[in-house]
């Protein structure tokens, strides 16, 4: 058994065209922390990050700051104000979210070897062709709990 027995082969993805403006939209629907961004051949270029883009819309030197000095120096944030920042980046290309150092997997890669890598690095893999570079696939947790559940266990209510 694979990482292919688990992966989503269609999921929602990122391209490196798009906007972050675009990217908010769908990792909000969606209500992801990430989304694998690839570019027109489907080579996988690294995770456009929701964090990523929150340091973005706050001020810049809110994020260069210690929490507590931060949180004096805009106390009287906004969200009228995150909105307009966000509004103001909308346009810029998604790249400036990714984040290209990513752990990720083959298709081939061992059903235990996945599950530990997961468990590791506490976040859905990415499913590389290790020739091509393609994205193949992403695995989430979800998936792998789909993936068991298919055999009729029920949970408890």
């Amino acid at each position: 058994m694979t990482a292919r027995l688990l992966m989503d082969h269609n999921p929602i993805r990122i391209q490196d065209s798009d906007t972050i403006g675009i990217a908010a939209r769908k990792i909000m629907r969606r209500r992801y922390r990430s989304l694998p961004v690839v570019d027109d051949q489907r080579i996988f270029l690294g995770v456009f990050k929701v964090n990523r883009m929150l340091g973005l819309i706050l001020p810049e030197h809110c994020t260069h700051q210690r929490i507590s000095a931060a949180v004096e120096s805009f106390a009287d944030l906004t969200l009228d104000d995150l909105r307009d920042n966000l509004e103001a980046i909308a346009s810029q290309p998604v790249t400036l979210c990714i984040e290209k150092e990513v752990v990720s997997v083959s298709p081939e890669t061992s059903l235990i070897e996945t599950l530990l890598t997961m468990y590791h690095h506490k976040r859905n893999l990415p499913v590389v062709d290790e020739v091509s570079g393609r994205l193949e696939g992403m695995i989430s947790y979800y998936d792998i709990g789909e993936k068991i559940l298919q055999g009729g266990f029920n949970l408890p209510e």
